[in-house]
């Protein structure tokens, strides 16, 4: 049979571009379908203008912290002020910039892009608008987006990505929700000068991170100055005359002029015509596939978080060109999703790689745990108060490197580095070999002496 093209990929996000330009490399006719903006949400509304933030927030840190240092900011530091719509204006223009050039390299590539919403019709055929695109293969890389319902009347309150465009900010302010993308953003807006208060169901944030981190996360928050509210389960949010008011379920009221819903992703498949395929999304919305990436369906395939495995930029750009060098490079893979590095930006940031020590222990293993916490050289010289938190854990039989935990400045630059050790299977002794760079806080991961605990060894 004749198609139109050798692959169509749905969703112009950081996978699916470098899925397809990957299989245009390969000699593959490509066509890529956007709905919104090229670039997807890492670029447009996720990685990138969350790290400006940060970036913004941290300067107030580094303000508050100069006269320590020598520096003389005027009569009184604190009227300092930050200007969002400067912030918003330069961010807009970043964005921009970055989606012009995905859509060169698209250009580029020989992808041809293709702007509006696409709709699987039945085998190797999308349709968008009142156009019909055939294909020998199909690639849904479609993202996720916010959660709108979790909560009675949270519809009405913004995600991260409205927040993102906001022009002023608030001078208080509700965080719903206690993963990575409420954690991160309510450490800016503290940063920021708002008055934030975080509510979540658990007893700590940032569920499925190590016990350690959650504990010291939870600890540099309520330093920021964040209220915070665990346990909280929330019957209804609903407008008030001034703003917003978050309803618990024992009928208490709490007023805020905004409130920001960070109660978690859902993958992007509603409306998408999967089942005219008989592929079936599972609950949380996601599609199914297996190690190759492959769906129920014959010829067609998924990759990033709209398949919620592991949802980070980099798996799905590792994904992507995964599946086009399998498809039309002659030379099958899959991708390792075993050891993959994480961070979370709320200040200080959190990076991990490795199982929690939790998981390690379910799994049976014999370990060797080494701790550091200390005070950094740059918050001890200004008697600061913020700490930096360093973990190993070692399997106790073969000495082997499990996990590298950290909570600190510059944690995920370090972790970064640090797993690659463990990708090539670096043991505790190669790291007690390892010559210190002196003075820096990554040096502790090399001076680790002797365990703080020992689970079956």
């Amino acid at each position: 049979m004749d198609h139109d093209f050798d692959l169509v990929t749905i969703g112009a996000g950081s996978g699916g571009v470098a899925a397809s330009r990957r299989a245009a490399a390969l000699g593959a006719k490509v066509a890529i379908v956007e709905r919104s903006r090229v670039g997807g949400t890492c670029v447009i509304r996720g990685c990138v203008p969350k790290k400006l933030l940060m970036y913004a927030a941290q300067y107030g840190d580094l303000l508050r912290e100069a006269p320590g240092y020598g520096w003389s900011l005027g009569a009184d530091p604190g009227d300092a002020r930050f200007d969002m719509s400067h912030w918003a204006a330069a961010k807009a223009t970043e964005t921009r910039r970055l989606e012009e050039a995905y859509r060169q390299l698209l250009a580029a590539s020989n992808v041809e892009l293709i702007e509006g919403g696409a709709r699987i019709d039945g085998a190797h055929t999308v349709v968008v608008g009142n156009r019909r695109l055939t294909a020998q293969y199909l690639l849904v890389a479609t993202g996720a987006a916010p959660v709108r319902d979790s909560i009675e009347g949270i519809e009405i309150c913004a995600t991260s990505d409205e927040l993102l465009d906001l022009e002023a900010l608030p001078a208080e302010a509700a965080v719903i929700g206690g993963g990575y993308i409420a954690v991160e953003f309510a450490s800016f807006l503290a940063r920021l000068g708002v008055r934030v208060c975080q509510f979540y169901r658990d007893r700590l944030p940032l569920r499925g991170f190590d016990e350690d981190l959650r504990t010291r996360a939870a600890a540099a928050m309520q330093a920021a100055g964040i209220e915070l509210h665990p346990g909280a389960a929330l019957r209804r949010v609903q407008r008030t005359g001034e703003g917003f008011a978050l309803i618990a379920l024992d009928e208490r009221v709490r007023e805020f002029p905004f409130v920001l819903n960070a109660t978690g992703r859902r993958p992007n498949t509603a409306g998408l015509g999967l089942e005219s395929i008989g592929v079936m999304p599972d609950k949380a919305g996601a599609v199914p596939v297996d190690a190759r990436l492959r769906t129920s369906a014959p010829g067609v395939y998924a990759i990033g978080d709209v398949t919620n495995r592991r949802n980070l930029t980099p798996v799905a750009i590792a994904e992507g060109r995964a599946f086009a060098e399998s498809l039309f490079g002659a030379s099958p893979r899959e991708v390792d999703l075993s050891l993959v590095a994480s961070a979370v930006f709320l200040l200080p940031p959190i990076a991990t790689v490795g199982p929690r020590e939790a998981d390690a222990l379910t799994a049976g293993q014999k370990l060797k745990v080494y701790e550091a916490d200390f005070r950094p050289m740059r918050q001890a010289f200004i008697d600061g108060a913020e700490r930096s938190y360093m973990k190993l854990l070692v399997n106790a039989d073969n000495d082997k490197v499990l996990a590298v935990h950290m909570v600190g400045a510059d944690a995920p630059e370090i972790v970064q580095s640090l797993a690659v050790a463990l990708t090539c299977g670096a043991t505790k002794a190669q790291f007690d070999r390892t010559m210190a760079v002196h003075p820096t806080s990554a040096e502790e991961f090399m001076l680790m002496r002797e365990p703080s605990r020992l689970h079956g060894a």
